[in-house]
């Protein structure tokens, strides 16, 4: 068994059935194509190299060929690859990627130039109305020049697929892997939710003790990121919004952020989602401020807190379908159900996840699925599983 089965599946099976050609380019970024090949494989994807002769300055053959476990496309020849991996077959391949694109390449693909293995499988595969992706990579003034642009255009009205680039300085970066992979995911899934606009608020707010000091609750902000990720590969539009946040936020969404429950109910308004979800810690207390800082050296300070405004009932006109998050600890089965259910009915919820802040592990979760008929569903596995499982809703409500 080839090293690159050990990986298969690992992280998930969106891709399995699949085959994706990957098309390297002689960017600099080519230099990252080892792991992106490797991600797809981790998600079931079967990935054939193919690059040009830039390409292989910067990368090896071998390289690609012990990512992939397959033999690295260079030059066509009498097999006519092209025609074999991306022509009318029923075996033909399910998507070209080519990342990173150069200006060059990006060009060529525009005006069907077939000059490399990689500019020849994108004539093919346009052509053939096989999906294809581009991550570019060039300088800034690269990409901005009005003939790139022209050429971008082009291909956004063939039907193909911009990821990126990334803005930073005097570049024009390529995408990072988790973006690219997380494009691939959406083009060849299910698609069940384009179309929708979905809002995830995660992360937990902060309340001022004085100018220095906050209170808070516990919350990783991973819940919110895997819902994200979920609704984006489904085809939704998806803005996130994030209060304090442990783990880092995808630089592709559509992002807001707030710290206290004061901005996010400022930010009410600005709702016109057909989803809204909202798995975030949100303060019921908040202290008295004190301007300037306390000082230090007291043994004991006193704090007076005041009732906060539920987020909920705010957003409830606002959107189709809301579902809401109710963490407890240390109570019974039964109670947290019956908390859970006390919360949806109070707030006209159209679903509720209970779980109890024990049962939450980072990655993991055990969770009570709560639904206005009575319902309840109990749900353990990975909270990327659980997002899954929430999308479902969403969709079926939609």
């Amino acid at each position: 068994m080839h090293p690159s089965e050990g990986i298969r599946s690992v992280k998930g099976r969106e891709l399995e059935g699949k085959r994706i050609i990957l098309g390297i380019t002689g960017s600099i970024a080519a230099v990252e194509c080892f792991k992106l090949a490797r991600e797809l494989i981790r998600h079931g994807g079967d990935v054939q190299a193919v690059m040009s002769p830039e390409a292989v300055k910067l990368v090896t053959t071998e390289a690609m060929q012990f990512a992939t476990g397959k033999e690295v496309i260079t030059d066509l020849d009498g097999r006519v690859q092209h025609i074999d991996l991306l022509g009318d077959y029923e075996d033909r391949a399910d998507l070209l990627l080519v990342a990173p694109c150069t200006a060059n390449t990006l060009s060529k693909m525009a005006l069907a130039i077939d000059d490399t293995a990689v500019t020849t499988m994108a004539t093919v595969a346009i052509g053939a109305n096989i999906p294809v992706l581009v991550a570019p990579a060039m300088h800034l003034a690269m990409f901005n020049h009005p003939g790139v642009q022209r050429n971008v255009k082009t291909l956004r009205e063939m039907g193909v697929g911009l990821i990126g680039p990334t803005m930073i300085g005097k570049k024009a970066h390529v995408a990072s892997i988790d973006e690219i992979v997380q494009n691939v995911l959406r083009r060849l899934g299910p698609g069940d939710l384009r179309g929708k606009k979905v809002l995830i608020i995660g992360g937990s707010s902060e309340e001022p003790i004085d100018q220095v000091r906050v209170i808070t609750n516990r919350s990783s902000g991973e819940t919110a990121i895997c819902l994200a990720q979920t609704a984006f590969r489904r085809g939704a539009e998806v803005e996130l919004w994030t209060g304090r946040m442990s783990v880092p936020v995808p630089g592709y969404f559509k992002c807001r952020s707030f710290r206290r429950v004061e901005e996010l109910l400022g930010m009410v308004d600005k709702i016109d989602h057909d989803a809204v979800i909202v798995p975030a810690a949100l303060s019921d207390y908040a202290p008295i401020s004190t301007p300037g800082k306390i000082p230090s050296g007291s043994k004991t300070i006193a704090l007076k807190l005041t009732g906060l405004p539920k987020v909920l009932p705010a957003i409830r006109p606002r959107t189709r379908v809301l579902i809401g998050f109710k963490a407890e600890i240390g109570v019974s089965s039964e109670e947290l159900i019956g908390r859970a259910r006390a919360r949806l009915e109070e707030y006209d919820l159209d679903l509720i996840a209970a779980n109890d802040l024990s049962d939450v592990k980072e990655g993991a979760t055990r969770t009570r699925l709560v639904r206005p008929d009575g319902e309840m569903e109990p749900f353990e596995g990975s909270k990327m599983e659980l997002a899954e499982r929430l999308m479902d809703e969403v969709q079926r409500a939609l």
